[in-house]
Protein backbone atom coordinates (compact mmCIF):
# COMPACT_ATOMS: atom_id res chain seq x y z
CA UNK A 1 0.00 0.00 0.00
CA UNK A 2 1.28 3.59 -1.06
CA UNK A 3 2.50 5.37 1.49
CA UNK A 4 0.30 8.05 3.22
CA UNK A 5 -0.34 9.24 6.20
CA UNK A 6 -3.93 8.86 7.57
CA UNK A 7 -5.76 10.74 10.33
CA UNK A 8 -8.66 10.49 12.64
CA UNK A 9 -12.03 11.36 11.91
CA UNK A 10 -14.54 12.88 14.56
CA UNK A 11 -17.60 15.14 14.87
CA UNK A 12 -18.34 18.10 17.17
CA UNK A 13 -22.35 18.32 18.84
CA UNK A 14 -23.15 20.02 16.05
CA UNK A 15 -22.30 16.66 13.79
CA UNK A 16 -19.92 18.65 11.79
CA UNK A 17 -16.88 16.26 10.69
CA UNK A 18 -12.99 16.82 11.21
CA UNK A 19 -9.72 15.39 10.49
CA UNK A 20 -7.37 15.28 13.58
CA UNK A 21 -4.00 15.12 13.13
CA UNK A 22 -3.03 14.32 16.77
CA UNK A 23 -3.82 10.76 16.61
CA UNK A 24 -3.64 7.85 14.05
CA UNK A 25 -6.96 6.19 13.06
CA UNK A 26 -8.08 3.20 14.70
CA UNK A 27 -10.49 -0.13 13.41
CA UNK A 28 -12.82 -2.06 15.46
CA UNK A 29 -13.27 -6.04 15.75
CA UNK A 30 -15.44 -7.67 18.22
CA UNK A 31 -14.55 -4.72 20.39
CA UNK A 32 -11.06 -5.05 19.68
CA UNK A 33 -9.10 -1.52 18.05
CA UNK A 34 -6.65 -2.41 15.59
CA UNK A 35 -4.33 -0.19 13.63
CA UNK A 36 -5.34 0.58 9.72
CA UNK A 37 -1.80 1.00 8.54
CA UNK A 38 -1.72 -2.64 6.88
CA UNK A 39 -5.57 -3.16 6.61
CA UNK A 40 -7.35 -2.66 3.13
CA UNK A 41 -8.56 1.01 2.33
CA UNK A 42 -10.86 2.43 -0.54
CA UNK A 43 -11.24 6.10 -1.28
CA UNK A 44 -14.64 6.53 0.51
CA UNK A 45 -17.00 5.70 -2.93
CA UNK A 46 -19.53 7.88 -4.31
CA UNK A 47 -23.11 7.06 -2.59
CA UNK A 48 -21.26 6.75 0.47
CA UNK A 49 -22.41 8.38 4.09
CA UNK A 50 -20.49 9.49 7.04
CA UNK A 51 -22.31 8.94 10.37
CA UNK A 52 -21.96 10.66 13.69
CA UNK A 53 -22.16 8.07 16.41
CA UNK A 54 -24.59 8.96 19.39
CA UNK A 55 -22.50 8.46 22.80
CA UNK A 56 -19.81 7.18 21.73
CA UNK A 57 -16.09 8.53 21.46
CA UNK A 58 -13.83 8.42 18.87
CA UNK A 59 -10.29 5.93 19.78
CA UNK A 60 -7.36 6.33 18.33
CA UNK A 61 -3.43 5.88 18.40
CA UNK A 62 -1.01 8.44 20.06
CA UNK A 63 1.67 8.69 17.05
CA UNK A 64 4.75 8.57 19.29
CA UNK A 65 3.96 5.69 21.76
CA UNK A 66 1.38 3.88 19.95
CA UNK A 67 -0.80 3.50 22.93
CA UNK A 68 -4.47 3.86 22.57
CA UNK A 69 -6.37 6.92 23.22
CA UNK A 70 -9.92 7.84 23.87
CA UNK A 71 -10.44 11.47 22.14
CA UNK A 72 -13.36 12.50 25.07
CA UNK A 73 -12.88 16.21 24.17
CA UNK A 74 -13.79 18.50 21.04
CA UNK A 75 -9.63 19.52 20.25
CA UNK A 76 -10.70 22.34 17.93
CA UNK A 77 -13.28 23.65 21.08
CA UNK A 78 -12.09 27.01 22.85
CA UNK A 79 -14.43 25.26 25.39
CA UNK A 80 -15.18 21.51 27.33
CA UNK A 81 -16.98 20.77 23.95
CA UNK A 82 -17.86 16.36 23.54
CA UNK A 83 -17.22 15.11 20.26
CA UNK A 84 -18.17 11.59 18.75
CA UNK A 85 -17.20 9.10 17.02
CA UNK A 86 -17.54 8.77 13.41
CA UNK A 87 -18.51 5.82 10.78
CA UNK A 88 -18.83 5.11 6.94
CA UNK A 89 -21.63 3.86 5.62
CA UNK A 90 -20.96 2.80 2.15
CA UNK A 91 -23.22 1.58 -0.77
CA UNK A 92 -23.25 -2.19 -1.75
CA UNK A 93 -20.41 -3.89 -3.30
CA UNK A 94 -18.07 -2.85 -0.69
CA UNK A 95 -17.48 -5.10 1.93
CA UNK A 96 -16.27 -3.59 5.04
CA UNK A 97 -12.89 -5.17 6.71
CA UNK A 98 -12.97 -2.73 9.94
CA UNK A 99 -16.12 -1.37 12.07
CA UNK A 100 -15.51 2.40 13.28
CA UNK A 101 -13.70 2.45 16.83
CA UNK A 102 -15.14 3.86 19.76
CA UNK A 103 -15.49 4.11 23.44
CA UNK A 104 -19.40 4.11 24.27
CA UNK A 105 -19.77 6.98 27.23
CA UNK A 106 -22.18 3.70 29.03
CA UNK A 107 -22.86 0.47 29.12
CA UNK A 108 -26.65 1.51 28.34
CA UNK A 109 -25.46 3.73 25.91
CA UNK A 110 -28.67 3.94 22.98
CA UNK A 111 -28.23 1.02 20.23
CA UNK A 112 -27.45 2.34 16.69
CA UNK A 113 -29.59 1.84 14.20
CA UNK A 114 -29.65 -0.21 11.70
CA UNK A 115 -26.74 0.49 9.21
CA UNK A 116 -23.26 -0.69 8.82
CA UNK A 117 -20.71 1.04 10.91
CA UNK A 118 -17.15 1.34 8.37
CA UNK A 119 -14.09 2.41 10.01
CA UNK A 120 -13.07 5.83 8.56
CA UNK A 121 -10.17 8.17 8.24
CA UNK A 122 -8.86 11.31 6.34
CA UNK A 123 -5.77 11.72 4.38
CA UNK A 124 -4.05 14.16 2.28
CA UNK A 125 -8.00 16.37 1.47
CA UNK A 126 -10.40 12.62 1.12
CA UNK A 127 -12.19 10.52 3.19
CA UNK A 128 -11.59 6.66 3.24
CA UNK A 129 -12.79 3.60 4.72
CA UNK A 130 -11.69 0.31 5.85
CA UNK A 131 -13.32 -2.18 3.18
CA UNK A 132 -12.50 -4.27 -0.01
CA UNK A 133 -15.03 -4.14 -3.45
CA UNK A 134 -16.31 -6.79 -4.02
CA UNK A 135 -18.73 -6.46 -7.15
CA UNK A 136 -18.53 -4.09 -9.91
CA UNK A 137 -22.00 -3.88 -10.85
CA UNK A 138 -23.43 -1.04 -11.17
CA UNK A 139 -27.21 -1.38 -10.76
CA UNK A 140 -27.47 0.50 -7.60
CA UNK A 141 -25.26 3.57 -8.44
CA UNK A 142 -27.12 6.58 -7.62
CA UNK A 143 -25.96 8.03 -10.77
CA UNK A 144 -28.29 5.56 -12.94
CA UNK A 145 -31.34 6.44 -10.33
CA UNK A 146 -32.11 9.90 -11.07
CA UNK A 147 -35.21 11.04 -9.22
CA UNK A 148 -37.03 12.32 -12.02
CA UNK A 149 -36.69 9.42 -14.47
CA UNK A 150 -38.07 7.10 -11.53
CA UNK A 151 -40.97 9.68 -10.47
CA UNK A 152 -41.54 9.40 -14.86
CA UNK A 153 -41.47 5.50 -14.77
CA UNK A 154 -43.69 5.34 -11.65
CA UNK A 155 -46.14 7.59 -13.25
CA UNK A 156 -46.03 5.14 -16.06
CA UNK A 157 -46.67 2.25 -15.03
CA UNK A 158 -49.26 3.45 -12.76
CA UNK A 159 -51.38 4.05 -16.13
CA UNK A 160 -50.72 0.43 -17.21
CA UNK A 161 -52.16 -1.11 -13.97
CA UNK A 162 -53.88 1.61 -12.15
CA UNK A 163 -55.61 -1.95 -9.84
CA UNK A 164 -52.44 -3.60 -9.33
CA UNK A 165 -51.45 -3.45 -5.67
CA UNK A 166 -47.54 -4.05 -6.06
CA UNK A 167 -47.75 -1.25 -8.20
CA UNK A 168 -48.35 0.77 -5.08
CA UNK A 169 -46.10 -1.04 -2.70
CA UNK A 170 -43.25 -0.72 -4.97
CA UNK A 171 -43.77 2.89 -5.51
CA UNK A 172 -43.88 3.60 -2.16
CA UNK A 173 -40.77 1.32 -1.95
CA UNK A 174 -39.02 3.37 -4.42
CA UNK A 175 -39.79 7.11 -3.79
CA UNK A 176 -39.95 6.99 0.52
CA UNK A 177 -37.71 3.38 1.30
CA UNK A 178 -35.43 4.68 -1.18
CA UNK A 179 -35.11 1.29 -2.43
CA UNK A 180 -32.56 0.73 -5.26
CA UNK A 181 -34.55 -2.20 -7.04
CA UNK A 182 -37.73 -0.71 -6.55
CA UNK A 183 -35.96 2.24 -8.20
CA UNK A 184 -34.81 -0.05 -11.21
CA UNK A 185 -38.06 -1.85 -11.85
CA UNK A 186 -39.99 1.53 -12.38
CA UNK A 187 -36.71 1.99 -14.89
CA UNK A 188 -36.95 -0.95 -16.79
CA UNK A 189 -33.69 -2.30 -15.69
CA UNK A 190 -31.97 -5.30 -14.53
CA UNK A 191 -33.70 -6.68 -11.19
CA UNK A 192 -37.50 -5.84 -10.02
CA UNK A 193 -38.67 -6.60 -6.80
CA UNK A 194 -41.67 -8.99 -5.61
CA UNK A 195 -42.72 -8.72 -2.40
CA UNK A 196 -45.48 -10.94 -1.50
CA UNK A 197 -45.35 -12.09 2.25
CA UNK A 198 -46.24 -10.07 5.19
CA UNK A 199 -45.34 -12.50 7.92
CA UNK A 200 -42.01 -14.45 8.85
CA UNK A 201 -41.36 -18.04 10.51
CA UNK A 202 -37.82 -15.54 12.26
CA UNK A 203 -37.52 -13.55 14.29
CA UNK A 204 -33.85 -11.26 12.62
CA UNK A 205 -32.11 -9.47 15.78
CA UNK A 206 -32.01 -6.68 12.81
CA UNK A 207 -35.17 -7.09 10.75
CA UNK A 208 -35.46 -3.83 8.89
CA UNK A 209 -39.10 -4.50 8.36
CA UNK A 210 -40.91 -5.30 11.97
CA UNK A 211 -39.43 -5.41 15.61
CA UNK A 212 -41.30 -5.42 18.68
CA UNK A 213 -42.85 -2.72 20.02
CA UNK A 214 -40.58 -2.97 23.20
CA UNK A 215 -37.42 -3.20 20.78
CA UNK A 216 -35.10 0.31 21.82
CA UNK A 217 -34.11 0.71 17.75
CA UNK A 218 -37.25 0.94 14.92
CA UNK A 219 -37.07 -0.98 11.58
CA UNK A 220 -36.32 0.83 8.26
CA UNK A 221 -39.03 0.38 6.48
CA UNK A 222 -43.18 -1.22 6.54
CA UNK A 223 -43.51 -4.45 5.82
CA UNK A 224 -46.01 -4.97 3.14
CA UNK A 225 -49.58 -5.83 4.77
CA UNK A 226 -51.27 -7.94 2.00
CA UNK A 227 -50.27 -10.75 -0.10
CA UNK A 228 -50.83 -9.95 -3.63
CA UNK A 229 -52.14 -12.31 -6.39
CA UNK A 230 -50.57 -14.30 -8.94
CA UNK A 231 -51.99 -12.49 -11.47
CA UNK A 232 -50.73 -9.37 -9.71
CA UNK A 233 -47.23 -10.62 -10.10
CA UNK A 234 -47.27 -11.80 -13.25
CA UNK A 235 -48.45 -8.72 -14.66
CA UNK A 236 -45.53 -6.73 -13.65
CA UNK A 237 -42.86 -9.55 -13.81
CA UNK A 238 -43.50 -9.88 -17.21
CA UNK A 239 -43.99 -6.70 -17.95
CA UNK A 240 -40.19 -6.43 -16.99
CA UNK A 241 -39.64 -9.41 -19.15
CA UNK A 242 -40.27 -7.14 -21.92
CA UNK A 243 -38.71 -3.37 -20.76
CA UNK A 244 -35.07 -5.42 -20.14
CA UNK A 245 -32.89 -7.19 -22.02
CA UNK A 246 -31.57 -9.52 -19.10
CA UNK A 247 -34.54 -9.69 -16.50
CA UNK A 248 -33.74 -10.75 -13.18
CA UNK A 249 -37.30 -10.99 -10.84
CA UNK A 250 -36.79 -11.76 -7.07
CA UNK A 251 -39.36 -12.66 -4.59
CA UNK A 252 -37.79 -11.88 -0.97
CA UNK A 253 -37.50 -7.97 -0.53
CA UNK A 254 -36.52 -5.92 2.32
CA UNK A 255 -40.46 -5.15 3.08
CA UNK A 256 -41.51 -8.18 3.46
CA UNK A 257 -41.35 -11.74 5.75
CA UNK A 258 -40.15 -14.91 4.51
CA UNK A 259 -41.71 -15.50 1.06
CA UNK A 260 -42.10 -19.25 0.98
CA UNK A 261 -44.48 -18.96 3.58
CA UNK A 262 -46.36 -17.30 0.28
CA UNK A 263 -45.85 -20.25 -1.60
CA UNK A 264 -49.15 -21.28 -2.94
CA UNK A 265 -49.55 -17.54 -4.34
CA UNK A 266 -45.73 -17.85 -5.85
CA UNK A 267 -45.62 -21.25 -7.49
CA UNK A 268 -48.66 -19.93 -9.37
CA UNK A 269 -47.34 -17.01 -10.53
CA UNK A 270 -43.78 -18.69 -11.85
CA UNK A 271 -46.38 -20.81 -13.86
CA UNK A 272 -48.32 -17.98 -15.27
CA UNK A 273 -45.20 -16.30 -16.27
CA UNK A 274 -42.91 -19.62 -17.60
CA UNK A 275 -46.34 -20.27 -19.33
CA UNK A 276 -45.53 -16.96 -21.45
CA UNK A 277 -41.49 -17.15 -21.63
CA UNK A 278 -38.10 -19.00 -20.78
CA UNK A 279 -36.68 -15.66 -20.52
CA UNK A 280 -34.36 -13.95 -17.48
CA UNK A 281 -34.11 -15.23 -14.08
CA UNK A 282 -36.45 -15.87 -11.67
CA UNK A 283 -35.06 -15.37 -7.97
CA UNK A 284 -36.09 -16.19 -4.35
CA UNK A 285 -34.21 -14.59 -1.47
CA UNK A 286 -34.92 -16.39 1.54
CA UNK A 287 -34.22 -17.76 5.07
CA UNK A 288 -34.35 -21.51 3.02
CA UNK A 289 -36.48 -22.93 6.02
CA UNK A 290 -38.93 -24.74 4.16
CA UNK A 291 -36.98 -27.51 1.65
CA UNK A 292 -40.20 -28.88 0.22
CA UNK A 293 -41.86 -25.42 -0.57
CA UNK A 294 -38.50 -24.02 -2.08
CA UNK A 295 -38.76 -27.53 -3.91
CA UNK A 296 -42.03 -26.74 -5.27
CA UNK A 297 -41.03 -23.43 -6.72
CA UNK A 298 -38.10 -25.18 -8.65
CA UNK A 299 -40.63 -27.06 -10.02
CA UNK A 300 -42.63 -24.33 -10.81
CA UNK A 301 -39.61 -22.42 -12.93
CA UNK A 302 -37.72 -20.76 -10.20
CA UNK A 303 -33.88 -20.54 -11.29
CA UNK A 304 -32.08 -19.20 -8.48
CA UNK A 305 -32.38 -18.96 -4.30
CA UNK A 306 -30.37 -16.43 -2.17
CA UNK A 307 -30.09 -17.90 1.54
CA UNK A 308 -29.80 -15.35 4.03
CA UNK A 309 -27.96 -15.97 6.82
CA UNK A 310 -25.04 -14.47 9.50
CA UNK A 311 -23.14 -17.57 10.11
CA UNK A 312 -22.78 -21.16 8.89
CA UNK A 313 -22.82 -22.31 12.96
CA UNK A 314 -26.36 -23.47 14.07
CA UNK A 315 -25.58 -21.53 17.54
CA UNK A 316 -24.76 -18.03 16.20
CA UNK A 317 -27.31 -18.60 13.39
CA UNK A 318 -29.97 -19.07 16.01
CA UNK A 319 -29.30 -16.53 18.36
CA UNK A 320 -29.54 -13.75 15.33
CA UNK A 321 -32.38 -15.57 13.32
CA UNK A 322 -34.43 -16.74 16.74
CA UNK A 323 -36.06 -18.85 14.15
CA UNK A 324 -39.97 -20.35 14.70
CA UNK A 325 -40.60 -23.94 13.90
CA UNK A 326 -37.65 -24.93 11.41
CA UNK A 327 -33.53 -25.58 12.41
CA UNK A 328 -30.51 -24.62 10.81
CA UNK A 329 -30.50 -28.27 9.20
CA UNK A 330 -33.64 -26.97 7.16
CA UNK A 331 -31.72 -24.24 5.88
CA UNK A 332 -28.21 -27.01 5.12
CA UNK A 333 -31.68 -28.92 3.31
CA UNK A 334 -32.90 -26.34 1.73
CA UNK A 335 -29.41 -25.61 -0.25
CA UNK A 336 -29.43 -29.36 -1.26
CA UNK A 337 -32.66 -29.38 -2.74
CA UNK A 338 -31.93 -26.41 -4.90
CA UNK A 339 -29.02 -28.00 -6.02
CA UNK A 340 -30.93 -31.37 -6.59
CA UNK A 341 -33.04 -29.26 -8.94
CA UNK A 342 -30.58 -28.14 -10.54
CA UNK A 343 -30.99 -24.63 -9.14
CA UNK A 344 -28.41 -21.60 -8.92
CA UNK A 345 -27.39 -21.28 -4.54
CA UNK A 346 -25.96 -17.62 -3.76
CA UNK A 347 -25.36 -17.25 0.02
CA UNK A 348 -26.68 -13.64 1.40
CA UNK A 349 -24.17 -14.00 4.01
CA UNK A 350 -24.72 -11.51 6.18
CA UNK A 351 -20.97 -10.08 7.19
CA UNK A 352 -19.51 -8.48 10.56
CA UNK A 353 -15.75 -8.04 11.23
CA UNK A 354 -14.03 -9.56 13.84
CA UNK A 355 -16.72 -12.42 13.35
CA UNK A 356 -17.48 -13.29 9.64
CA UNK A 357 -13.39 -13.16 9.82
CA UNK A 358 -12.87 -15.34 12.75
CA UNK A 359 -10.96 -18.55 12.11
CA UNK A 360 -13.29 -20.60 13.51
CA UNK A 361 -15.99 -18.97 11.07
CA UNK A 362 -14.30 -19.28 8.02
CA UNK A 363 -13.47 -22.82 8.64
CA UNK A 364 -16.76 -23.54 9.61
CA UNK A 365 -17.80 -21.45 5.86
CA UNK A 366 -15.33 -23.88 3.92
CA UNK A 367 -16.67 -27.51 5.20
CA UNK A 368 -20.55 -25.91 4.57
CA UNK A 369 -19.32 -24.49 0.76
CA UNK A 370 -17.76 -28.03 0.03
CA UNK A 371 -20.23 -29.98 1.54
CA UNK A 372 -23.41 -28.30 -0.59
CA UNK A 373 -22.12 -26.94 -3.83
CA UNK A 374 -23.24 -22.78 -3.15
CA UNK A 375 -22.40 -21.53 -6.39
CA UNK A 376 -22.32 -17.58 -5.29
CA UNK A 377 -20.95 -16.07 -1.74
CA UNK A 378 -22.67 -12.76 -1.86
CA UNK A 379 -20.07 -10.92 0.83
CA UNK A 380 -23.11 -8.16 2.70
CA UNK A 381 -22.68 -5.81 5.53
CA UNK A 382 -24.37 -7.02 8.50
CA UNK A 383 -26.69 -3.66 9.44
CA UNK A 384 -26.15 -3.41 12.96
CA UNK A 385 -24.76 -2.51 15.95
CA UNK A 386 -21.50 -4.06 16.30
CA UNK A 387 -20.37 -4.08 19.88
CA UNK A 388 -24.24 -5.09 20.52
CA UNK A 389 -24.32 -7.95 17.89
CA UNK A 390 -21.13 -9.52 19.78
CA UNK A 391 -23.41 -8.99 23.45
CA UNK A 392 -26.62 -10.86 22.06
CA UNK A 393 -24.62 -13.81 19.98
CA UNK A 394 -23.02 -14.59 23.37
CA UNK A 395 -19.07 -13.17 22.44
CA UNK A 396 -18.92 -10.12 24.04
CA UNK A 397 -15.23 -10.32 25.43
CA UNK A 398 -14.12 -12.96 23.51
CA UNK A 399 -10.53 -12.91 21.79
CA UNK A 400 -11.07 -14.76 18.45
CA UNK A 401 -8.25 -15.73 16.42
CA UNK A 402 -9.30 -13.05 12.83
CA UNK A 403 -7.58 -13.68 9.64
CA UNK A 404 -8.95 -10.53 8.12
CA UNK A 405 -11.78 -10.28 6.18
CA UNK A 406 -9.96 -9.98 2.57
CA UNK A 407 -8.33 -13.44 3.56
CA UNK A 408 -11.21 -14.92 4.84
CA UNK A 409 -12.93 -13.96 1.20
CA UNK A 410 -9.86 -14.47 -0.63
CA UNK A 411 -9.47 -18.14 1.25
CA UNK A 412 -12.80 -19.51 0.14
CA UNK A 413 -12.19 -18.21 -3.83
CA UNK A 414 -8.97 -19.84 -3.74
CA UNK A 415 -10.49 -23.42 -2.58
CA UNK A 416 -13.56 -23.12 -4.74
CA UNK A 417 -12.32 -21.33 -8.06
CA UNK A 418 -15.53 -22.00 -9.73
CA UNK A 419 -17.83 -20.26 -6.93
CA UNK A 420 -18.57 -16.45 -7.13
CA UNK A 421 -17.98 -14.10 -4.86
CA UNK A 422 -19.78 -10.62 -5.07
CA UNK A 423 -22.31 -8.63 -3.45
CA UNK A 424 -25.43 -8.97 -6.12
CA UNK A 425 -28.13 -11.60 -7.56
CA UNK A 426 -26.38 -12.80 -10.82
CA UNK A 427 -28.15 -11.85 -14.33
CA UNK A 428 -28.09 -13.43 -17.43
CA UNK A 429 -24.63 -12.57 -19.55
CA UNK A 430 -22.91 -11.38 -16.97
CA UNK A 431 -20.38 -13.08 -13.90
CA UNK A 432 -19.70 -10.33 -10.60
CA UNK A 433 -16.30 -9.69 -10.20
CA UNK A 434 -14.81 -12.22 -7.86
CA UNK A 435 -11.66 -10.71 -6.75
CA UNK A 436 -11.61 -9.59 -3.77
CA UNK A 437 -8.52 -7.20 -3.63
CA UNK A 438 -9.66 -4.65 -6.64
CA UNK A 439 -9.22 -0.74 -6.26
CA UNK A 440 -7.60 -0.61 -2.21
CA UNK A 441 -4.92 2.23 -1.72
Amino acid sequence: MPSKRFELVFADKTGKVFNFPGLRPAGMKAGMLFELEDAPLVRLPDSSELFMLPDRMPVGFDPETGKQVTLDMDPYSKQAEPCFAVAAFVPPGYTLTHNAAYRQLADDARALPLFAYGACLYSEGHFYVAAVRVDHDVRHDDKYLAPRSVLKGVAEVKKLFPKNRLVTQLETCATVNGCANAKNFFLGRIEAPVPTSPVCNAQCQGCISLQPENRDFPSTQKRISFKPDPEEIAELALHHFTNEKNPVVSFGQGCEGEPTLAVDVIEKAIRLIRKQTSKGFINVNSNASRPQALGRLFDAGLTHVRVSLNSVRDPYYSRYYQPKGYSFADVTESVRTAKRHQGFVSLNYLSMPGFTDSREESDALVQFVGGTGVDMIQWRNLNYDPIRYFRELGLEGARPELLGMENAIDRVRKAFPAMRCGYFNPRPGTRPASQANKNLV
